[in-house]
């Protein structure tokens, strides 16, 4: 019997682990929104008393929009992740995992500690990282540099809420 020759084993491990892989990014990714769900209902009852601006969406529009921009942020780190490993690639990844980070961060400042202000710094810092993010997927894979625009563009309304309401309270 003779040993298998290692690129083809290189190719069954390579067969397996992506989708390991990618349910790994979403479990985690959708982890933080969870975690992030928790502390909100906890500080909801602080948040109604609050004046909030006229262009704020109803509570209800939330989970939805936040569950499925985790997915698609979880997707596009996937995607970049599959690429050969290389210094470029793992710093794409920690910019990835920073802007996660930070997004992680926000409910518990503005819903648990209620600082909106310190949440208005950390949005405003993950808009910038999120979007280093994206530049950073982009030389890998276009389509996960994509996949990060419907979250910057939400990420940018957030900071333009949180913003409002700091400024009406």
């Amino acid at each position: 019997m003779t040993a298998a020759p290692a690129s083809r084993l290189r190719a069954a491990r390579t067969h397996r682990h992506p989708v390991v892989a990618l349910v790994v990014f979403v479990v985690l990714t959708e982890v933080v929104g969870i975690a992030g769900a928790t502390s909100t209902s906890r500080g909801h009852d602080w948040f109604t008393h609050l004046h909030q601006p006229s262009f704020a969406p109803p509570d209800w529009v939330f989970a939805p929009v936040w569950t499925t921009l985790y997915a698609l942020i979880a997707v596009a780190a996937w995607m970049v992740w599959l690429h050969h490993r290389s210094w470029q690639r793992d710093v794409a990844l920690r910019w990835w995992t920073l802007q996660l980070a930070l997004n992680a961060a926000w409910t518990p400042l503005f819903f648990g500690a209620r600082r909106p202000v310190w949440a208005l710094a950390d949005v405003a810092v993950l808009v910038v990282v999120a979007a280093i993010t994206a530049l950073r997927f982009l030389p890998f894979e276009r389509r996960a540099s994509a996949l990060m625009l419907p979250y910057l563009g939400w990420l940018v309304f957030a900071l333009t809420l949180n913003a409002a309401i700091v400024a009406l309270n």
